[in-house]
């Protein structure tokens, strides 16, 4: 599998051994050789890059526990109303879809920029496109930013929208109460949903969904459409967004084909930058790319160890690739899965990263708020990097080990991921443009089964052992004598665009994720004429499926909170 660590440039870093085999061979395992080029920049980590979703039907967002832990985490970003649900809520009134449902009072706009304040973090919030108007988008707009002086910049209209129903058989998963389904129609809205938020606040940036390149439906056309989704949409409203949104559910049959993913950002960030340029103008190089959603949903991994090191490796891949924003699923979110066993660790199948305390299947996951080892992943990012710092280039030469570099002010950050839930790893490293202090260094780590971060002083600049399935973050200062903070330079700009390919045939949205993981072997989805066929010049498979999904309701029965999901299997945050 190709793991494409530099903008631009696509190095084939892996050994022969392809996906899925991560762990070493009987015996002595091999060196893995790490380099580092810290004279090499690939741009500086977003302000408030490290996302998480929120949702209206989540009564406990704003507890203070759960502020501290995601404060702790270093969660700079809140969306909300929260996924599917977004197109059925209407902030005004605090309700959703036909408002007989009983949602929390404590979760409405106020009290979620009260969470996000407490957080110290910046609110995306998502427009509702399905049963809503530019009218009440804008009236929102100018609440918010007007009446309140709230300041929300980045506005997305409408959730997955292409999952109305216009593809496949008709059914969707997405609420889309326009009686024309088509990306033609979805592009002219977003045009007047635009002009409508902008009239009452010039500043607001507005997002535009679309389809993840190489992930169904990229590449559909329903009948009377004359191209697919994102060139459809971006033909009409390319000059009058500022962001484009996709969702990353790569999913995977096996962990090690999930921790393999990464490898793919770079050809659909490729893909997507090829579109703006396309049709964006003069505004091309400003339009950015947000991650709106993502987690291992549609693999093994929710809550366990692989699923720990699949976030940060995510986030950080999609940082270094351009994207500003990446967004977790989920804060709570609660399951209807029994937990199943992976690695010889309990995965309680609920996708978010502090335990909601539901049952399913005679089991239930620990007591609400504990951490799940995907909190413990994302938090692991705090040790490696901060908004403002420089992300370098850095490369593995086993695919078994992923790296990401980070320098700031006080040195070099560098963060190990060993894939292997079995072998330790042996690493050595060789550095570019940075000189490290001789000695034992400060190492930061989270291994599996573990209840927290670890310091400690272990190994050298030079070498290391990294537990099965861990984290390591090495904090490195500059030898005496050395320049501490020389300006990497940038890293070469790509001149054509990273064909998307995926060798596992996974889901692009949780939706198809979802219903993947549950059936338990891949769907063709049907094309317009009823036959199945492959994505067209994707080189992806056709083996994607798609289920209606949402959120969670929760309905006041007999004195008693249950928690009823609707459209999402069990997702606390709609």
């Amino acid at each position: 599998m190709l793991r494409h660590l530099a903008v631009g440039a696509v190095a084939v870093l892996a050994a022969s051994a392809g996906v899925g085999a991560l762990a070493p061979s009987a015996g002595a395992a091999p060196t893995v050789g790490i380099r580092v080029d810290a004279g090499t920049s690939l741009g500086t980590v977003p302000s408030s890059g490290f996302g998480l979703n929120t949702g209206f039907g989540d009564e406990h967002m704003g507890d203070a526990k759960v502020t501290s832990l995601m404060k702790a985490a270093g969660v700079r970003q809140l969306r909300y109303p929260g996924g599917s649900g977004a197109d059925d809520y209407h902030w005004k009134t605090h309700t959703s879809g036909d408002g007989k449902g009983w949602i929390p009072s404590n979760t409405d706009f106020d009290h979620f920029m009260a969470t996000a304040k407490k957080v110290g973090a910046q609110p995306i919030l998502t427009a509702n496109y399905g049963s809503g108007t530019a009218k009440e988008a804008a009236d929102w707009v100018k609440y918010a930013n007007v009446d309140k002086g709230y300041g929300v910049k980045y506005w997305e209209i409408g959730n997955e929208v292409y999952g109305n129903g216009h593809y496949g058989d008709g059914k969707g998963w997405e609420t889309d109460n326009h009686a024309d389904k088509s990306p033609k129609e979805y592009g002219k809205n977003l045009v007047a949903y635009s002009k409508a938020m902008k009239a009452v606040d010039p500043k607001v940036k507005i997002g535009a969904v679309l389809t993840t390149p190489g992930f169904w439906p990229d590449k559909e056309k329903a009948p009377g459409d004359t191209a697919d989704w994102n060139n459809t949409v971006l033909s009409i409203a390319g000059r009058s967004i500022d962001f484009v949104i996709v969702h990353w559910y790569p999913g995977g049959t096996t962990t090690d084909d999930l921790l393999n993913t990464p490898s793919q950002i770079a050809g659909v960030r490729s893909s997507l930058r090829s579109l703006i340029a396309k049709y964006a103008g003069s505004n091309a190089a400003s339009v950015e790319i947000a991650v709106t959603e993502t987690d291992g949903v549609g693999s093994p991994a929710l809550t366990s160890q692989a699923a720990a090191l699949f976030a940060p490796d995510t986030y950080m891949t999609w940082f270094e690739q351009g994207a500003t924003h990446v967004d977790w699923w989920n804060l709570h979110n609660g399951t209807s899965e029994a937990p199943t066993t992976v690695h010889g660790q309990t995965d309680y199948q609920d996708g978010g990263i502090l335990s909601a305390g539901t049952c399913a299947g005679g089991k239930c996951e620990p007591r609400r708020d504990t951490p799940f080892p995907t909190y413990w992943g994302i938090r692991s990012l705090t040790a490696l990097a901060k908004p403002g710092d420089t992300m370098v280039k850095s490369s593995s030469r086993n695919s078994s080990v992923a790296v990401h570099a980070v320098r700031s002010g006080k040195g070099l950050n560098v963060m190990l991921i060993n894939k292997s839930p079995k072998d330790a790893a042996q690493v050595s490293l060789s550095y570019a443009g940075f000189t490290p202090a001789a000695g034992a260094v400060t190492t930061v780590s989270y291994a599996k089964g573990a209840t927290a971060l670890t310091t400690a002083k272990r190994g050298t600049a030079g070498a290391q052992t990294l537990p099965p399935y861990s984290i390591t973050t090495l904090q490195l200062k500059p030898a005496s004598g050395t320049a501490s903070a020389d300006k990497p330079s940038p890293a070469p700009t790509p001149t054509a665009a990273t064909p998307v390919v995926s060798a596992l045939g996974t889901t692009g949205t949780r939706a198809q994720a979802e219903a993947k993981a549950k059936v338990g072997t891949p769907v063709s989805q049907p094309t317009p004429n009823g036959t199945s066929g492959p994505l067209a010049s994707t080189g992806v498979s056709s083996a994607v499926t798609y289920s209606a999904f949402g959120g969670l309701l929760v309905i006041a029965a007999g004195g008693m909170l249950t928690l009823r999901g609707r459209r999402r299997r069990a997702s606390h945050g709609k």
